[in-house]
């Protein structure tokens, strides 16, 4: 490993790293250089802005899902051919779930097993001298974890700027930045986080407005001078998840958004072929394809387009007569007999599998999964451990009478039952698979 890196964390979720980190991403670009950026955790919308201020694909990167030779592999394919990797944190730097250390899904994490440095972000609202001994407790609290620099937050106004600069000036953590609040940077929300990249139009806009914040706002050079090269690792690489056919037919489009890039790079590593459709256009899963995945994303915002989607529906329903058709979470839904939007309106969907579901009344389902795979299916062989996560709103209203497809338990064990369904060559979940365990 040789290009530097370094990882932009919090000390809370909503402090403002998605905003540091697109600024910092946009404004190395600006520079010339080739920019690689990562995401701690499971998350699909902030890599879609990474990828977008950089030019280049995003890589999530997950301590829980991923066994340390993916994770590995996908930090030695990061830096490879870069010249600067820019790591996102997730929640809070030690925010993880419990169990075995360094597989808790924290940003800590990562730090600890790559020995890369962070730079920590810190909200200072509310607050001015606090921040320094949030930032001594921060960088105290694991040793293995080096606090390389901080930037401010949502400062307001040049006297608290001097009174938290000068708390922290003791500590003798570099003061790489001072942002001071600014609402109309901020980018619009909605039920599953950030309104996606490919619907701003405006986007480009907003990123040479985040590059230029960070060029007046931040000491860039110092920023670059932090950054160190990832540790070496010894461990053996490995691959995720088995592709599900040599050539994959993926639905792509607004309607279906929410897919792993490194699931996608390890199919094409592996050699299979992928093929997008889009359902909005009521195109079908191509003939010359053997497997078809239906990702997550917002059809419950789509709903009545894809209940009219009628080739769609009735190609995909041909396609699995005689090849594995896979849905995940919003593409599971889509499998269903039918999906009640918002408004509590009922649409039809594909019929495939025989459940319902409802976005009318909604209820959070957030956290990660491992999953025992009770048939053999496209994500692996019967008895096959299966890491992932689930973030949805939507829930079933109709079990329907079709066969579960896994054995499902929470990130730390805890059983939760039977999960997702199975029927012919049709399986869905509600859980995004990461790795196999």
């Amino acid at each position: 490993m040789s290009a530097p890196g370094f990882i932009v964390a919090a000390h809370k979720s909503g402090a403002g790293k998605t905003t540091v980190t697109l600024s910092l991403l946009a404004a190395l670009r600006r520079r010339g250089l080739a920019v690689q950026a990562a995401k701690a955790g499971p998350d699909y919308i902030d890599p879609a802005f990474h990828a977008a201020a950089t030019g280049r694909p995003s890589v999530n990167l997950d301590s829980w899902a991923m066994a340390p030779g993916l994770l590995d592999g996908l930090v030695r394919a990061a830096v490879a051919g870069s010249d600067i990797l820019v790591i996102e944190g997730v929640m809070g730097l030690f925010d993880g779930i419990g169990g075995e250390p360094g597989r808790t899904g924290s940003t800590a994490d990562l730090a600890s097993r790559f020995d890369l440095p962070v730079l920590l972000v810190i909200d200072v609202s509310g607050q001015s001298q606090s921040a320094a001994a949030l930032l001594r407790g921060f960088a105290s609290h694991d040793l293995r974890v080096r606090i390389a620099g901080v930037i401010l937050n949502r400062v307001g106004s040049e006297r608290h700027h001097r009174l938290a600069a000068t708390a922290i000036e003791a500590l003798q953590i570099p003061l790489l930045g001072v942002l001071p609040r600014n609402e109309a940077i901020a980018l619009p929300e909605r039920h599953l986080g950030l309104v996606q990249a490919g619907e701003h139009g405006d986007l480009e806009t907003r990123l040479d407005a985040l590059a230029e914040m960070a060029e007046r706002h931040l000491d860039l050079d110092a920023i670059l001078n932090l950054a160190a090269p990832p540790s070496a690792t010894i461990v053996k690489p490995t691959t995720a998840l088995p592709p599900p056919g040599s050539r994959i037919a993926l639905a792509q489009d607004a309607a279906f958004t929410f897919v792993y890039p490194h699931l996608v790079q390890d199919w094409r590593v592996q050699g299979a072929e992928i093929l997008p459709f889009s359902p909005l256009a009521d195109e079908g899963p191509g003939e010359a394809c053997d497997a078809c995945w239906l990702p997550g994303g917002y059809p419950e915002l789509h709903a009545g387009a894809l209940a009219k989607a009628e080739n769609f529906k009735r190609s995909l329903a041909a396609f699995a007569g005689t090849r594995p058709v896979h849905g995940e979470c919003g593409g599971y839904m889509v499998l269903g007999e039918g999906l009640v939007d918002a408004k509590g309106r009922r649409h039809a969907m594909t019929g495939l599998l025989g459940h319902a579901t409802s976005f009318a009344e909604r209820k959070l389902h957030l956290g990660y999964r491992q999953a025992q795979l009770l048939a053999d299916c496209v994500l692996g062989k019967q008895g096959t451990m299966v890491r992932g996560h689930e973030f949805h709103y939507a829930r079933i209203t109709e079990t329907g009478n079709d066969a579960p497809l896994t054995e499902i338990a929470d990130g730390e064990g805890k059983a939760l039952g039977t999960a997702g369904q199975r029927r012919g060559n049709v399986t869905g979940t509600f859980f995004h698979a990461i790795a196999a365990a």
